[in-house]
């Protein structure tokens, strides 16, 4: 008896499971706009009807795709000129085995489910990694929200956009250029960020 109670929940989560797995292959290697329910559900082994009674709508199929964590690295335990090298490495490394995080990105200017879930990130994920260097809850969200500018301004320029200027950069090349601005919005006040040093290339 336990065991037949027990299998509509084990059925669900297993169906759950194969329509999230075929959606994120399918809108990373389709993209959002060209990724259909139907081959979605082909993809997952199961009729179109069960997607939309799962999750409603594409868009919101979409949010549920790129429920995935940042792992962000802890700033406490790294030095201040290290945090720069260690969040740019840890984002370019995210963005190339992590398709789906590239899919949000691509809809969440037009989406509002996918918007909604890049705003979740941002305050369930950056700011709790902020609040460890800062304890001004205000100041928490601030920071957290300018981070985010750099952070996903540049997964948008060198994944999205592919800027041709940013995807040649390596990520020590990005982080000697970026880091200033990095750094300002992690631990510095308004008015006081540094210039970029200019006597000879950041690049080497």
């Amino acid at each position: 008896m336990t065991g037949e109670q027990d299998m509509p929940p084990r059925r669900s989560d297993r169906t759950r499971a194969a329509i999230l797995a075929a959606a994120r292959e399918r809108f990373a290697a389709d993209g959002y706009a060209k990724a259909t329910i139907r081959a979605i559900a082909a993809q997952a082994g199961i009729d179109p009807a069960m997607v939309m009674r799962y999750y409603g709508s594409k868009e919101k199929l979409l949010a549920a795709a790129a429920d995935f964590g940042l792992e962000l690295p802890d700033l406490t335990r790294l030095a201040p000129a290290a945090r720069t090298a260690a969040l740019v490495q840890h984002l370019l490394d995210l963005c190339e085995r992590n398709d789906t995080m590239i899919a949000l990105l691509r809809v969440a200017a037009t989406q509002e489910a996918a918007a909604e879930r890049a705003r979740f990130l941002v305050a369930n994920q950056i700011e709790p990694l902020i609040a460890l260097i800062e304890p001004d809850p205000e100041q928490v969200h601030r920071r957290a929200g300018l981070l985010a500018t750099q952070m996903m301004g540049l997964a948008l320029t060198r994944y999205v956009l592919e800027l041709p200027a940013v995807v040649s950069m390596t990520a020590g090349e990005l982080a000697a250029w970026l880091g200033p601005a990095i750094e300002h919005y992690l631990t510095g006040r308004p008015g006081t960020a540094r210039r970029p040093h200019t006597s000879g290339s950041p690049h080497r």
